[in-house]
């Protein structure tokens, strides 16, 4: 912990309540009131809020003057922010003002998909949802009408769905990205890692990275941490097919075979297990299965692996060695979109297993078990009973703790059946990008009774819409308290900054209103969404004043660790942890995770790998002005000598930058996309940014501009043990435009 760090989290006078219990702060300093100038705002004040363009959700200072944002910066007063925003974060005020984004309620006037719409007033449009969620609860129930859910401003509309007597509230966040990571680390220590991951890169002296790429994947406080870190002196081990970002820093680059992780993994464990190099007193304190592990890694060795990673059996070895050398503070990144080959949950597990070997779960420079504060619920009167969930076939991924969104799309039926979903209410998630195989969702859709979709921008979903609800962006609105497990533990708060620009409307009202036009009025006493959160303040003993002041109630540091004295426990069944699982071997299912060759791409095909970029954030700021002025677009990266010889430019190679379009296993074409060639990936795949190739009519800006992955994600491979559905499993080949 840098001291820079420890003198902001200083307490003063605790409060009372719960407030007293978690040992929160209500001595603010160094903050002017939001209402009072401030010679160093680039306004006439400052407004604390939370970030809504990624899940981090980090601290922000909104310089305001008038009624125009002229600045965000963050905020030092919160914990995963610390005075800093990643370039995302700066560039919310191209959210607030794009001239693209929905300005009234829409209802819509062809077939679904055409994205022609009329305007109308808002209480003709929330009628109308209202009209349909009930003629489908008539019909079927209510747990036919389902929730599409992302973006902290979805839990007004969770509770709406409850209150209407439905559980059918799913986020694509958890099938498609870290649903099988979860479910593994839950298995091996009895907790999920939780957003965000509780993972002291600040105090790890050798990080290792499996496919995931901090620094490109801008997770904020993780890549302060990361950057500190190295500055330090931590050595980086990275296992990419590409070279990225972070293999750029690392002390060892393994360029592996896609889809061969576990086989890396058991050989590493076959290393570390058979030259005695774990950490045997942590084992023996806390693990079981020990002995079942050591046998099944027995075969498992470096030249085994080799064929299947291409990686050397004596750097596989060198490697294991280097990692385990650094115990117990080697940490081994869980990583997050861990949706790959539907090997996922035992992917995450072998992960998991090797942490334990290397003692470093509840360790200085592992994993943290972090505090969180306990914050009054609102007093809602209880929600009605609901029926079984239909998001999942009979027997099917037994151990999915989270509603499946693709199992959702699954289970929507036309009307001649009675058991399934009927309605969708989407909130905050572009559909046709989240979920793999835009062919089957766009079927479900047209097969629905009714469709209301809730958003700021015209993204592709809106235009297969009954009726579009405007919400106004988070720099507008209020939102509920967030209170996640860190540590310091703290609560902040999303206020509103300026007023909503057009006729668009915040989370809270429409579900309010939306409410009241479907009788659940009772479920929503309260009169705006800053009512709720005072109420919460007040009720857990913090001045809500003060914490509007500051935008974050930060705890006392608790230890974290095991170093700080703090006792590790375990939820597992054993209450060990659990090397070799019992429980996934009462469902039939290995005990320990088990490697299966993948599918090799066709002749003249690459494996299709996807990422994010430094700048943008899945689809949603894509047609941003201000991100799309450091990147407007994508590329696809291509091995340069394989560029070389490529199938169909025989006669005229591909040139750098070239445009090409992008044809998957299914004949499924891209939009064009200009081609990086380089060294820095593997020749077997190709690697493409997520979020590009918008087609959206609305979209002006965006639209046309890279190309989709999501469009060419038309096969997927099921996680049989949670049923995350496993996409790098598309494969694609490269022609230029026009070719017939």
């Amino acid at each position: 912990m840098s001291v820079t760090r420890r003198r902001f989290l200083q307490i003063g006078a605790a409060g009372t309540g719960v407030a007293a219990a978690s040992g929160l702060t209500t001595d603010w300093w160094g903050y002017a009131s939001p209402q009072v100038p401030n010679p160093h705002t680039q306004g006439d004040r400052i407004v604390p809020t939370f970030c809504e363009l990624c899940f981090w959700k980090c601290g922000v200072l909104a310089h305001v003057r008038g009624d125009e944002v002229t600045k965000l910066e963050g905020n030092p007063a919160h914990p995963l922010s610390r005075g800093r925003l990643c370039p995302r974060g700066v560039g919310g005020t191209g959210a607030l003002n794009d001239p693209d984004r929905l300005k009234q309620p829409l209802v819509r006037m062809k077939k679904r998909g055409e994205d022609v719409f009329a305007p109308v007033s808002w209480d003709d449009a929330l009628g109308r949802v209202a009209q349909g969620m009930e003629q489908v609860k008539a019909k079927y129930g209510p747990e036919a009408v389902a929730l599409f859910s992302h973006g902290y401003g979805g839990s007004w509309f969770s509770h709406l769905m409850k209150a209407f007597g439905s559980h059918h509230i799913a986020a694509p966040s958890y099938a498609q990205c870290r649903g099988p990571r979860e479910v593994g680390y839950n298995l091996t220590y009895g907790t999920i890692l939780g957003s965000p991951e509780p993972v002291d890169i600040a105090n790890a002296r050798c990080i290792t990275l499996i496919g995931s790429h901090l620094g490109e994947n801008m997770h904020n406080t993780q890549v302060q941490d990361f950057a500190e870190a190295l500055d330090r002196g931590a050595q980086l081990v990275v296992v990419d097919p590409r070279f990225s970002v972070a293999a750029g820093k690392a002390k060892y680059w393994l360029p592996i075979k896609p889809g061969t992780d576990i086989a890396l993994l058991l050989a590493w464990m076959h290393v570390i297990v058979t030259e005695k190099l774990y950490d045997a007193d942590y084992l023996t304190k806390y693990a079981i299965g020990f002995d079942a592990l050591a046998a099944h890694v027995a075969d498992k060795t470096p030249e085994w692996a080799y064929p299947h990673t291409g990686i050397r059996p004596e750097l596989i070895r060198e490697t294991a060695r280097f990692i385990a050398g650094f115990k117990p503070a080697s940490l081994v990144h869980p990583g997050r979109r861990a949706t790959w080959y539907g090997d996922d949950t035992q992917r995450a597990r072998a992960m998991a297993i090797l942490a334990a070997l290397l003692g470093n779960w509840g360790r200085r420079g592992g994993f943290l078990s972090p505090g969180q504060v306990e914050v009054a619920k609102y007093p809602y009167p209880k929600y009605p009973e609901h029926s079984a969930l239909r998001d999942k076939p009979e027997g099917k991924y037994p151990l999915a703790d989270e509603v499946l969104a693709s199992g959702v799309c699954n289970a929507t039926v036309g009307p001649d059946k009675l058991d399934g979903i009927h309605a969708w209410l989407v909130y905050g998630t572009n559909l046709i990008q989240a979920l793999p195989d835009w062919r089957q969702t766009e079927k479900k859709i047209q097969a629905l009774d009714f469709l209301a979709v809730v958003d700021v921008l015209p993204a592709e979903i809106v235009g297969y819409a009954d009726v579009v609800l405007p919400e106004c962006t988070y720099l507008e609105r209020d939102d509920d308290l967030w209170a996640p497990a860190w540590n310091p533990p703290f609560v902040a708060l999303r206020q509103k900054v300026v007023e909503p620009k057009y006729d668009s409307k915040p989370g809270w009202w429409i579900a309010k209103e939306l409410g009241k036009k479907l009788q659940l009025d009772a479920y929503f006493p309260w009169q705006t969404g800053a009512q709720v959160v005072d109420t919460r303040l007040t009720a857990s003993g913090m001045d809500p004043a003060l914490v509007r002041k500051s935008g974050v109630a930060v705890g006392k540091l608790r230890p974290s660790c095991e170093e700080d004295g703090l006792p590790l426990t375990f939820d597992t069944p054993s209450g060990k942890i659990e090397l070799a699982s019992e429980t996934l071997k009462s469902h039939g299912f290995h005990a320990l995770p088990e490697f299966t060759p993948p599918d090799e791409p066709p002749a003249g095909s690459f494996r299709l790998l996807t990422g994010r970029s430094p700048v943008h954030t899945f689809g949603r700021t894509t047609n941003n002005r201000e991100l799309t002025e450091i990147q407007a677009e994508n590329q696809v990266w291509l091995n340069a000598a394989v560029a070389k010889t490529l199938p169909g430019f025989e006669s005229e190679p591909l040139q750098q930058g070239e445009y090409v379009v992008l044809i998957n296993q299914d004949g499924i074409k891209s939009s064009p996309v200009s081609v990086k060639i380089t060294e820095r990936i593997r020749g077997d795949a190709v690697y493409l940014q997520h979020g590009f190739g918008h087609t959206a009519k609305g979209l002006k800006f965006a639209r046309g501009k890279g190309a989709s992955d999501s469009h060419l994600t038309t096969r997927v491979a099921i996680d049989p043990i949670m049923g995350g559905t496993g996409m790098s499993v598309n494969f694609v080949r490269l022609e230029r435009p026009g070719v017939a």
